[in-house]
């Protein structure tokens, strides 16, 4: 910033002795969402055209998985990967394949709160959007929009540990890392 004489005054180093950011901010936790994104979408309609004949209400089967990666210096990719099928009698009606992603900035965050964030708190970020894509997937595959129930990924995410914290003090291997189906 300039001042009226045009020297620069640098605000990063005010109040702070020349070191560091005002107020400690370099050393603060910091959590956000960076970015958003489809990393990968496949809709499969097998039995078109016959299955919009069909009378029959579909079966919805809807799987989940939950990932996380680490792409750089504070940066994690969270992928929630959705599998749904349509199925009835006379077969499947139609199968949509998601992979949707998220970058996280994290800074200053403890293992387990880091853990915790990009296994239950990012997914609930995403869900939303990525819920959004399925619906119109499959409404682009010209059946009605499938609106996803909300999923307590927070709930799934502390099961999910408890299990493994219990396996892991009977003497196994700890569980999977977390998965669900709806």
């Amino acid at each position: 910033m300039a001042d009226e004489d045009g020297v620069l005054t640098n605000l990063d180093n005010a109040g702070t002795g020349g070191g560091g950011k005002p107020n400690g901010a370099d050393t603060q936790p910091a959590v956000g969402i960076i970015t958003q994104y489809v990393k990968d979408l496949s809709v499969e309609n097998p039995n078109a055209p016959d299955v919009y004949q069909w009378t029959d209400a579909p079966q919805i089967d809807v799987q989940f998985n939950i990932g996380a990666e680490s792409i750089g210096n504070d940066v994690h990719e969270v992928m929630l990967k959705l599998t749904l099928t349509a199925s009835s009698q006379q077969g499947q009606a139609y199968i949509v394949d998601l992979a949707y992603c998220g970058l996280v900035g994290m800074r200053n965050i403890g293992e387990e709160q880091a853990h915790a964030f990009l296994y239950a708190e990012a997914p609930r970020l995403l869900f939303p959007f990525a819920r959004q894509v399925v619906a119109d997937a499959v409404r682009n595959a010209g059946f009605p929009p499938l609106m996803l129930d909300p999923i307590d990924f927070n709930g799934l995410y502390v099961q999910r540990l408890q299990a493994r914290r219990a396996e892991e003090a009977a003497g196994g291997d700890p569980v999977a890392p977390v998965t669900g189906n709806s």
